[in-house]
């Protein structure tokens, strides 16, 4: 099947709203919901992407390479960061991108990405990337929501949000983990899911004996060069209770940003 529409499902509130506005558009009838599954989710979020399934009338399509991001760390021997974020390469985008190619056509299916009118320079770099393709975004057109109104309408029509919100994280991936996450981010893991933190810090541990002194996190203090910050050093400081970058979330956008691992 030739699939004419074709929506990033991440299981995230934007992504649902804008899958939600396709279908009253096209209708049902060659709409795709893509869900890259890396085995690193909030339990949460299944029970959400069911929910939303079955309210949208479309099935979602798991598309998975069986590994988590650690896994995948392991078999290249490198620590995934913001600068080389390979599992949203090799997990994400790239077999998204092997799906539309063997069930689109590129001049007759329409993407769409789940972000809204705060993060459209993302869907410039979408659009640059992949010329060939019409790419959409129904949540940075008109009525424009935030990611409030997109909460409450969802409570509105019977379906729960997404736990990680309620615990303060801006996006549902990963499980509030993420390679781009900033300093506040994993403030906010460590503070609401400590034992998740520390699974975290764990495989970073192991992984550093093997490939040596990278971590997720960077460090600036001192002379204000980039240094390695390690989840266990992070966590320590916050222990103790010395300050951190409270502003720095950092950017997931997993499936939609373009860089080389």
């Amino acid at each position: 099947m030739n699939y004419k529409h074709v929506q990033n499902f991440s299981g995230g509130v934007c992504s649902f709203w804008s899958a939600k506005r396709v279908i009253e558009r096209h209708g049902r009838e060659g709409v795709a919901l893509l869900f890259a599954d890396v085995l690193m989710e909030d339990e949460d979020l299944y029970r959400f992407n069911a929910e939303a399934s079955k309210f949208l009338g479309v099935p979602i399509i798991r598309i998975s390479k069986e590994m988590t991001p650690w896994e995948l760390f392991a078999e290249r021997g490198m620590i995934g960061n913001s600068r080389h974020p390979i599992c949203s390469i090799l997990l994400k985008r790239e077999p998204l991108d092997l799906w539309r190619r063997e069930h689109c056509l590129e001049f007759t299916t329409t993407l769409y990405i789940g972000i809204d009118w705060t993060e459209e320079h993302r869907l410039r770099d979408m659009r640059q990337r992949m010329p060939t393709w019409r790419i959409e975004a129904p949540m940075c057109e008109e009525p424009l929501w935030d990611k409030c109104r997109m909460l409450d309408e969802l409570r509105a029509i019977g379906i729960e949000p997404p736990r990680l919100y309620s615990f303060g994280f801006p996006h549902n991936n990963c499980g509030g983990f993420c390679v781009k996450a900033g300093q506040a981010q994993f403030a906010q893991l460590l503070k609401r899911m400590p034992e998740r933190y520390r699974w975290h810090e764990e495989q970073e541990e192991k992984l550093r004996a093997q490939v040596g002194d990278f971590s997720v996190l960077t460090d600036r203090r001192g002379d204000g060069k980039k240094k390695p910050l390690t989840l266990k050093t992070f966590r320590e400081r916050i222990e103790a209770g010395e300050s951190f970058d409270r502003h720095d979330w950092g950017g997931c956008g997993c499936a939609l940003s373009f860089s080389e691992p």
